[in-house]
């Protein structure tokens, strides 16, 4: 049952493009023949054209202190880097580095880019795996998603962090002293959130933020390719970890759920809003979803108490918010 609303999910968000990208009712019955049971035209058709609008929408600068912007690096090619605008306004402020690997494991890098500009408002060194194919300026056409969907690689999330390690050392980059390598969170939507578990045991990383994704229990069938992997994954996991997840309509709501429930021997917490699998990824400011994510990474990376303050105690800002539930275990409280 699991992995059938995973597969529903799946194909939804590929079939979705499929009907309304090609702009015609033939296009539209024709994915629908595809479609698992439960899954309607109407349903294809509205997610379609849901995904054309959120391309068209001008990039957010994030609501942080830094104007965020996005950019590709002739000397990285392959990789987005979502950024402030303007390092020096920086000042001795260090950018903590969050390495995101993409929902449906797509290399289109700004598929998700309004709450990768949020992050990066915040102080952070956002890389990405993939090119810039989405967004404005730019027609998103059924051929174009399924062209870029599935190809990116868990193993370039690797290159992403050693890429800022290098990059801060470097004379002559732009970023040459203002990395704080030694605090990098791995994160990631669906697909994107199953490469990101990957990097578990890896002492480069210091916090794992999973977005709308978990891995599939061991009792069932296994999809193959970057969305396998097995449940003792977790059990490498020694460091800090936050589950974003949209509520039992999320496909990933039980995977992600399971997940939690094993991480018993780290700092875990998991946060839901009832927003489906879609999340909020492509509203201005990526959304109410991307503000526990900031409040994640500030606490786990910069040690800002009041950040902590969504997490721990029993009026935290999660715990008090009617549009979220939170679940956490081992987290301490500021000066506790």
């Amino acid at each position: 049952m699991i992995k059938l609303r995973r597969a529903r999910g799946l194909a939804l968000l590929s079939l979705a493009v499929l009907a309304a990208c090609g702009g015609n009712d033939a296009s539209a019955t024709n994915a629908a023949a595809q479609a698992p049971d439960g899954v309607t035209a109407d349903q294809i058709a509205a997610s379609a054209a849901q995904y054309i609008e959120d391309s068209k929408a001008p990039d957010s600068v994030g609501s942080g202190p830094y104007k965020a912007i996005k950019r590709q690096y002739e000397s990285f090619p392959g990789f987005v880097v979502y950024q402030p605008e303007d390092l020096t306004a920086l000042g001795a402020l260090k950018m903590p580095v969050y390495v995101f690997g993409n929902g449906a494991c797509t290399e289109d890098a700004a598929h998700s880019r309004q709450h990768l500009l949020e992050v990066a408002s915040h102080g952070y060194l956002v890389i990405v795996p993939g090119g810039i194919y989405s967004g404005p300026g730019l027609t998103v056409t059924a051929e174009t998603w399924e062209q870029h969907r599935d190809k990116t690689r868990y193993q370039q999330l690797g290159q992403a962090i050693d890429w800022a390690i290098a990059e801060n050392k470097r004379e002559g980059s732009p970023f040459n002293g203002k990395i704080d390598a030694d605090h990098v969170a791995v994160s990631g939507y669906s697909c994107g959130g199953i490469q990101a578990l990957k990097y578990a045991g890896d002492p480069r990383v210091s916090t794992f933020v999973i977005m709308n994704s978990g891995l599939l229990p061991a009792d069932g069938p296994q999809l193959s390719g970057e969305m396998a992997g097995e449940k003792s994954l977790l059990d490498k996991i020694d460091k800090p970890i936050l589950y974003v997840l949209g509520g039992e309509k999320d496909i990933a709501y039980a995977n992600g759920m399971d997940d939690y429930a094993r991480l018993t021997h780290v700092p875990s917490a998991v946060v839901n809003i009832d927003v489906g699998h879609d999340g909020t990824y492509n509203q201005p400011n990526g959304g109410r979803a991307a503000e526990p994510v900031v409040a994640w990474l500030q606490w786990q990376l910069r040690g800002d108490e009041d950040a902590a303050k969504w997490f721990v105690g029993e009026d935290c800002t999660l715990c008090t918010d009617p549009d979220w539930t939170i679940a956490s275990r081992n987290l301490k409280a500021p000066n506790s």
